[in-house]
């Protein structure tokens, strides 16, 4: 199970509906994206960890582990609006407003990933999948999702052990050596794949697949209260905003 998976399970929210935590994670995440970027992206950026590192309670080391990629990501895309490609100051030159529009973007992009990554730290997939199917989402695509879900752990797994056993026969003594095992690596996992795959439709046709995936699903009420709390706090979050845009800028 990947640790933002296991976090899920674990959190303190794990029991509450995911109609809540989308209603808080996914509204941080359209705040950051629609609000001014200085200060309505920044103080979403502070609720969001404020929300994860308290009432969520994810711990720290797990979120940054988790965070550190998308992060990446948006760094990357920030550092494209520094220069730009041809003009009166050559090929390649600082832009205008560069630092400036960077910093907007990284600010937007981070608070948006912050939001989701609440969402995702506190809703297992298998609470999720399931219920997209009373959404309207068609009960096929529910499936397969749910199917490669599973499958993916098993792949991983799969994949570890045979690192483990070529690591163990000096399969990565050197880079001829980490090359062949490499392929071999690839080539074990695809076959396994397929095995996997084939052998989940003999079990599912042995036990009467008609179609539909049916699974058992906590009890769980989308709670008013948290709703409205959730729903008090995004408002309060965009009055304050447009409050301090203009002394700020």
């Amino acid at each position: 199970m990947l640790p933002i998976d296991a976090a899920a399970h674990s959190s303190r929210w794990r029991h509450r509906h995911p109609v809540d935590k989308a209603v808080l994670g996914l509204g941080l995440t359209v705040l950051a994206i629609s609000l001014p970027p200085w200060p309505g992206a920044a103080l979403v950026l502070v609720t969001a960890l404020t929300v994860l590192l308290g009432p969520a309670g994810v711990p720290a080391r797990r979120l940054w582990r988790a965070y550190r990629v998308p992060l990446g990501f948006c760094v990357t895309g920030a550092a494209t609006l520094l220069v730009q490609v041809g003009g009166p100051g050559g090929f390649v030159a600082l832009a205008d407003d560069g630092p400036l529009r960077a910093g907007e973007l990284l600010l937007r992009t981070s608070a948006a990933s912050l939001g989701v990554l609440l969402f995702a730290f506190t809703t297992p997939m298998s609470d999720l999948l399931p219920r997209l199917v009373r959404a309207g989402v068609p009960p096929a695509v529910v499936d397969v999702a749910m199917v490669t879900y599973r499958m993916s752990f098993l792949l991983l797994d799969a994949v570890r052990r045979i690192r483990e056993a070529q690591a163990a026969r000096l399969g990565h003594t050197t880079r001829a050596a980490t090359w062949r095992s490499l392929a071999g690596l690839g080539a074990t996992a695809f076959v396994r794949a397929f095995d996997r795959a084939a052998r989940l439709q003999a079990g599912l046709a042995g036990r009467g697949y008609d179609g539909t995936l049916r699974v058992l699903l906590p009890e769980a009420r989308v709670s008013a209260r948290f709703t409205a709390a959730s729903l008090v706090l995004l408002a309060a979050l965009a009055a304050l905003t447009l409050a301090l845009e203009r002394p700020l800028t």
